[in-house]
């Protein structure tokens, strides 16, 4: 950029590059990434010698469908301005609204500081933070696009009448109004931080909570101290593998699965086709969270497909259709094939000049348009309540972006007794999962109703015979579990580029975490099978092996076993190992719980007492004497024992095995902490 430059052009290009920099889709260049780029390069090279002939033939397919040459173009998103409309209505909760303002009041009362609510799409997320804002004076609402800020306005301001609202973002930024709507990579940036004191505000709202792990909104978490943090989302689950709950002290206040909102008839019910599609996605570059751009293209931009997605959409459609893409020019080549098969489409883009959001959305309402292509602009934020047929032509790269745009269509709607969904169903990654989330079974149940979901009251789900041999096909053909493990085990620590903890495997990781124990009945155990490990630390594993697994597999019907473990390793990898006492361990036992509310509630909330022999020393230290001083010594081996008022390890530790060692405890130590509260609150 040239000095000449207005300061106000730098500051633009600033957070322009922030957004690019922390985007979900945005890979981290480390030592592991470059090594895996540096091997699928040379393979695909090798394999692929005569590429520029190979793309000119793709070319020529496109230019069957021609795509507009500005449309390929990728800027940054186009922002539609809607103008305000008055409306003179008293807005209410709906019932939904009603239980999760209780939850949240309820929340408050038991001294909670932050919480979560979970409402499926289409439930009012932002209506509901608008209500429960009314009795905080001054309010700062979060999230990561500029349009979703703008409703969110709109939506306060019908509800709150009272105080002044403002933009925080780009090219707006009304940092003094009573509630700011701010852009989260605006925001996280040292100098806009710093424009706010971090008591600034009474109320905190994060929309789409799911995000809020990411690099940018943990900086503004920990830059502000808010009188209450309100997180809202439709999809918490690790699907995104990131830690929500720990960021509200585990307080999920209410929550409402769409199969669950559309039981009690709050969404629109839907009717499921699961539509065959032969394409080979085995042969298409799997890049750790996605399909490789260019070969997925490669398979998508052919006529026989986008023949066989049009006839599955004539089928089964209703009247206004969205249709999911992967890409841009996948949505333009579709849009254009069923244009010059009768069909009234647009494929709407963020480089889409002919028409804009606000336009093509009118016209679909109006029924003047069929369908609208699209690749990411509905996943959250828009809401079109008529809309009343979704057509996936996608891979289910992201159940949670599937479950997102699964939301657009059961918004319930005068017009609309039900939502159709089109799905082309491949041997992708993620294929026979997807359809566990319309499932309604219990989660013991849900393995062997893969192919044969039990959907919610007045929905169905009708997939074809070659889609039912292929979800069998591919259940009997997952990966033997070790691969799988180490597979997901591989894809973290790229992401990471180093080894990833335990607890770290557990919260982003994609498997599941206690299949490590299961298989290899310690992460230590899995990480010596799988050369993960160092010579020295092969020689602690093998060594101490008996006392790694005892800490990994000693039962917790409470944590009491691991905070005395804490205990003991707070004093450091020279001294952890060392004896300790009941009145040693009282202290930090107490600390402990005490400093996290949400342990109080999930420990001891069944309890008369409630946990207040904490703060009895006598009762305490009888307390950790008995259980889980005595009960572990009992239970141990003989790898621990509980004498003469003293808790020791029986086995001796070499001094150059004790930091090895400490490190190896420790990470099973916090891994077991972590999932036993996250077990226990979902009980």
């Amino acid at each position: 950029m040239k000095e000449s430059a207005e300061p106000s052009t730098f500051q633009e290009a600033m957070e322009q590059f922030i957004h690019i920099f922390h985007h979900e889709q945005t890979i981290p260049v480390n030592h592991e990434t470059i090594k895996t780029y540096q091997a699928n390069f040379e393979k695909f090279h090798k394999e692929n010698p005569k590429l520029a002939e190979k793309w000119s033939g793709l070319e020529e397919k496109t230019l069957m469908f021609p795509v507009n040459e500005d449309q390929e173009k990728e800027p940054s998103p186009l922002l539609v301005r809607e103008e305000i409309e008055e409306y003179s209505t008293i807005i209410k909760p709906l019932p939904v609204q009603e239980e999760a303002l209780e939850s949240l009041n309820q929340s408050r009362e038991e001294g909670y500081n932050k919480a979560i609510v979970v409402l499926a799409t289409g439930l009012g997320k932002t209506y509901l933070a608008a209500f429960f804002a009314k009795t905080f004076q001054r309010i700062l609402f979060v999230a990561h696009r500029e349009e979703i800020l703008h409703q969110a306005k709109r939506s306060f301001e019908r509800v709150i009448s009272n105080k002044t609202t403002g933009l925080y973002y780009g090219p707006e930024k009304n940092p003094d109004a009573d509630i700011v709507f701010a852009s989260v990579t605006t925001l996280s940036m040292k100098q806009h931080l710093s424009a706010f004191k971090s008591k600034a505000f009474d109320l905190i709202i994060i929309d789409e909570f799911h995000h809020a792990a990411a690099n940018t909104y943990q900086r503004v978490l920990e830059y502000f101290n808010p009188g209450f943090l309100l997180g809202i989302t439709a999809t918490p689950d690790r699907m995104d593998n990131k830690d929500i709950y720990e960021l509200c002290d585990g307080n999920v206040a209410y929550q409402m699965h769409f199969t669950e909102a559309i039981e009690k008839h709050w969404l629109a019910p839907f009717k499921y086709y699961g539509v065959y599609d032969e394409t080979d996605y085995t042969k298409v570059k799997w890049l750790g969270t996605k399909y490789d751009r260019e070969e997925l293209l490669a398979v998508q931009l052919r006529e026989d497909i986008a023949e066989k997605i049009f006839s599955a959409w004539k089928k089964h459609k209703q009247t206004r259709t969205l249709v999911f893409c992967s890409s841009i020019k996948q949505a333009v080549y579709l849009s254009n094939y069923f244009n010059s098969h009768g069909a009234k489409t647009v494929a709407l883009h963020s480089g889409q000049i002919e028409i804009g959001r606000k336009d093509a959305i009118s016209l679909l309402e109006k029924g003047e348009l069929d369908a609208i292509f699209t690749v990411d602009l509905f996943n959250e934020g828009v809401d079109i309540p008529a809309v009343d047929t979704l057509l996936f032509v996608r891979p289910t790269e992201s159940l949670t972006v599937f479950t997102q745009q699964v939301g657009r269509g059961l918004r319930r709607h005068p017009e609309k007794t039900h939502c159709t969904i089109i799905d082309l169903i491949g041997n992708y990654r993620n294929a026979d999962l997807k359809l566990s989330l319309l499932d309604t079974s219990r989660n013991e149940q849900k393995k062997a109703k893969l192919v044969d979901p039990i959907p919610p009251e007045l929905c169905e789900i009708k997939l074809e015979l070659n889609v039912i041999n292929l979800l069998k096909e591919l259940a009997q053909k997952r990966q033997p579990r070790k691969e799988k493990l180490l597979f997901a085990y591989q894809e973290l620590k790229e992401e990471l580029g180093r080894r990833p903890s335990y607890l770290e495997l557990h919260l982003y990781g994609n498997a599941d975490s206690k299949e490590y124990k299961q298989e290899f009945k310690s992460y230590a155990g899995f990480l010596n099978w799988s050369d993960e490990l160092s010579q020295d630390e092969i020689g602690v594993f093998e060594k101490y092996k008996a006392w790694l697994e005892e800490v990994e597999s000693t039962s917790m019907s409470k944590s009491y076993k691991m905070v005395v473990l804490l205990a003991m390793l707070e004093r450091g990898a020279e001294n952890w190992y060392l004896p300790i006492t009941p009145e040693q361990v009282a202290p930090f036992f107490k600390d402990y719980y005490q400093q996290k509310k949400y342990r109080m509630v999930i420990e001891f909330s069944r309890e008369k007492s409630k946990g207040a022999w904490l703060d009895d020393e006598t009762k305490l230290i009888s307390q950790i004497k008995t259980m889980p001083m005595t009960k572990w010594s009992g239970s141990s081996k003989g790898l621990v024992e509980f004498q003469d008022n003293v808790f020791m390890l029986t086995f001796e530790i070499a001094v150059k095995h004790q930091g090895l060692l400490f490190h190896l405890t420790k990470e099973i130590c916090e891994y077991r902490m972590h999932e036993y509260f996250e077990r226990k609150e979902q009980q």
